[in-house]
């Protein structure tokens, strides 16, 4: 199908946006597309392999739902993606499966095949717009679509998979299987980098050849992981130069850059050295993407949430953290309540059901709502990366808000961090458990910090935020905690070391055990006597 004009984009997206301030404002629809979505993946569900094991049918009711189908990992799936990637049928989803998204969650963890079917690319397609439309709707204008959208995404170029032997199935990054079924009106009217340089796996090599094509093109979106976002903006900066005095931020580049697309890790660490490098005037708009799905997006200020994507396909269930259980899930499934059951301020375990056939599929991530009668949340942390080695229950977000406060305070710019426990060790004397940051500062500040000065404030700060860790604090069950400012690359070093540098790749912020600390302390060694 050939591509619409230009003029034509814009008719229709002015028309797809007045539609999307006319939806955003009714503040009745979210539960019944909720219903909605239920009942259409309930139906497709009763038509697979697995769906026949549980006993689902069209009519199945979401109790029945609920006592059938059973919550599970990835590692609980694998049996039934791996026969999808030998190219059985009907399996997860009706039909086979061409494409799996490679992904980790987090650095630490196992590889992951996630299957993207028709209709997950299908569902990527509708939410990557909606979100676009949830901007125009919030600013009262398309601006955005006028010029071109750079997205700074993971290589196109896959992998074909060695199990499929029949029938071609490839893998590889999320960002770049869908970049190659992109809309043919996106691809010529909006999308950059190109299909040349969105192939290259090499990121220092894809920054420099995509500042060389851009940086004098109308760009009028920036989209990707903010600490790349941050390589690019200096890379186009230098290439704009060309013998003339340098631009101070990409605005200046391109002038009509209006919207900055961020999501995946939190922009608080990366916030004020991007505002610098981009410019005063782009409006910044937050996305909670994963590969399991598109799950919600911006539609008001960043502090009030952001808003749940309810008829995009998915279907989400909230587990209940107080209930939640890591190795007991499968008594859990009658805990969880669809979205009109959750409540404002109570953190829960993030269960979707996905156009991919992933049933009750546990995430790992917590989200927590800031209001339910306009379906607003907020990312809180992993299910698996909370910090309480010692019964203090600390999240990544209060970690993250901790750091960046005390931080934002001196003026320093946050480049890496990972937090782990330090246990007792009567040899040296520590007779209680602490906590051991590990925090890499960008160099350039007008005052040093020390580690003991912020392992201080630090610790203030997490008190003022955490009453678990106030209470063990003040009780004698934790000691103050220590502060390793570790030397600039240590972190790149590690992940390069891990095979996972660049795209979309994410470093744990946290750990209950020393796994990541102590392989971040022979980096750190190995840097001090290089």
């Amino acid at each position: 199908m050939l591509a619409p004009p230009k003029s034509l984009l814009n008719i229709g997206t002015s028309f797809l946006t007045s539609r999307t301030i006319k939806k955003l404002r009714d503040r009745r629809t979210a539960v019944p597309a909720q219903e909605k979505t239920f009942a259409s993946l309930r139906a497709e569900l009763a038509r697979t392999a697995y769906g026949r094991e549980l006993g689902l049918a069209p009519g199945t009711t979401y109790q029945d739902f609920q006592a059938r189908a059973p919550l599970r990992t990835y590692e609980q799936f694998m049996p039934y993606i791996e026969r999808m990637k030998h190219g059985e049928e009907n399996v997860l989803w009706p039909g086979r499966c061409s494409f799996y998204a490679v992904s980790s969650g987090t650095t630490a963890g196992r590889t992951k095949f996630l299957p993207i079917t028709e209709a997950m690319i299908a569902h990527f397609r509708k939410a990557g717009l909606d979100s676009l439309l949830y901007y125009t709707a919030r600013v009262g204008h398309t601006g955005v679509f006028h010029g071109k959208h750079l997205f700074l995404g993971g290589s196109t170029t896959l992998s074909r998979l060695e199990e499929s032997k029949n029938f071609p199935a490839f893998a590889g990054d999320l960002s770049g299987i869908t970049a190659l079924n992109l809309p043919g009106w996106v691809e010529k009217h909006l999308y950059e980098p190109g299909s040349a340089i969105a192939q290259l796996a090499d990121w220092p090599l894809k920054i420099q050849a995509i500042a060389e094509r851009t940086w004098n093109r109308d760009i009028t979106l920036l989209a990707g992981i903010p600490s790349w976002l941050l390589v690019l903006a200096d890379a186009v900066l230098a290439r704009a130069t060309s013998g003339k005095a340098r631009p101070s931020y990409l605005q200046a580049v391109w002038p009509n850059l209006e919207c900055l697309v961020h999501g995946g890790v939190p922009v608080g660490p990366f916030v004020d050295e991007l505002r610098a490098r981009i410019g005063p005037k782009v409006n910044f708009h937050e996305v909670y993407p994963a590969s399991e799905g598109f799950i919600a997006t911006q539609d008001a200020e960043s502090a009030l949430g952001l808003r749940l994507m309810t008829d995009v396909g998915l279907f989400y269930e909230f587990l209940p953290m107080q209930d939640y259980n890591d190795g007991d899930l499968a008594t859990l499934g009658k805990k969880t309540v669809p979205l009109e059951g959750v409540r404002p301020g109570v953190d829960y375990a993030l269960i979707l059901n996905t156009p991919a056939g992933l049933t009750r599929y546990v995430i790992g991530d917590i989200v927590r709502f800031t209001s339910t009668d306009i379906p607003r949340l907020v990312y809180v942390g992993r299910t698996k990366l909370q910090l309480s080695a010692f019964g203090e229950h600390v999240i990544e977000k209060e970690l993250t808000d901790a750091l960046l406060s005390v931080c934002q305070s001196h003026g320093w710019t946050i480049t890496n961090f990972h937090v782990a426990p330090l246990f007792i060790n009567s040899m040296v004397g520590q007779q209680r458990g602490r906590h051991e940051w590990w925090i890499e500062l960008r160099p350039g500040t007008f005052k040093n910090p020390t580690g003991p000065m912020l392992a201080t404030e630090l610790d203030a700060e997490l008190q003022r935020l955490n009453d678990d860790y106030e209470a063990k604090r003040k009780g004698g069950g934790l000691e103050e905690p220590v502060v390793r400012l570790v030397m600039p690359g240590v972190f790149e070093h590690w992940m390069r070391e891990k095979g996972k540098w660049g795209g979309q790749n994410k470093m744990p912020r946290c750990r209950s055990d020393r796994e990541i600390a102590d392989e971040l302390a022979q980096v750190a060694r190995f840097c001090l006597e290089a």
